[in-house]
């Protein structure tokens, strides 16, 4: 008896936490270039345009 009760929380803990997932939306954390450039102050968002990052 004593063995259940220390194993049933146990199992109960592993499913609850096992059924967690984190849902983000599709483009989370990403920002337009122009967006980008009005945040930081700059006079031109070509910087923060994917393909110009290396330039």
């Amino acid at each position: 008896m004593r063995k259940i009760c220390l194993v049933l929380p146990l199992i109960c803990m592993v499913f609850l936490t096992s059924c967690y997932t984190t849902r983000t939306a599709g483009n989370s954390g990403k920002v337009p270039p122009g967006q980008a450039k009005k945040a930081v102050g700059a006079k031109s968002a070509k910087p923060f345009a994917p393909g110009q990052r290396n330039k």
